[in-house]
């Protein structure tokens, strides 16, 4: 099951606000939010059969790798890693870092591109995520910086089994659907055929 964390974002209409207005959690609340989902993952498991991928995301409490780092740090082993390359680029570090400190936690992967330019503009602006996401900021593989490399090569050599989801979190009235995924499943098939 994918979760991110919403209730702790900026009241009203978090993903319309600021990006500089978000949330972050106090370090003093970092244990017991942790103790917490790992409760969550342990009675997901238990009573469902279900794991827990945990979304670092954008405006939410698990944005930058410290932050990540500081829960996953934290949590019991029950709880997964959701790694979302998009938003760890997007968020100012490497994904790769995701994949050296929690190779064994990861259990489900988004593969999204990032146009430098136009997450320039929303960092630089103070723009909203939405108005980020709108402007074009995120894009599939193959359409902006990201290097999709590590990833497959950490899905080749590792124990991971879990999905690859390509997202496109686009306005399709300026990305045709059928005409992107076809560009990102030919990128992606490429860079994990090397």
């Amino acid at each position: 099951m994918v979760y991110g964390e919403v209730a702790m974002m900026t009241p009203g209409s978090p993903l319309d606000a600021p990006m500089s207005q978000r949330l972050i959690m106090p370090t003093a609340d970092v244990a017991a939010y942790a103790a917490r989902l790992t409760e969550f993952s342990s009675r997901l498991a238990g009573e469902y059969g279900l794991a827990l991928a945990y979304h670092h995301h954008l405006m939410m409490v698990a944005e930058t790798f410290d932050e990540i780092s500081n829960i996953f740090d934290k949590t019991g082993t029950e709880v997964g890693l959701l790694l979302d390359t998009g938003h760890a680029v997007a968020a100012g570090f490497d994904y790769t870092q995701l994949i050296e400190r929690f190779s064994d936690r990861i259990v489900h992967v988004h593969l999204k591109d990032v146009r430098k330019s136009v997450m320039r503009e929303v960092r630089t602006g103070d723009l909203s995520f939405n108005a980020g996401v709108r402007s074009g900021m995120f894009t599939v593989p193959g359409d902006g910086i990201v290097d999709f490399t590590p990833i497959a090569r950490f899905v080749r050599n590792s124990v991971y089994r879990g999905w690859l989801v390509v997202e496109a979190e686009q306005d399709p009235a300026h990305a045709p659907p059928r005409a992107t995924v076809a560009r990102a499943f030919d990128h992606i098939g490429k860079v994990f055929a090397d």
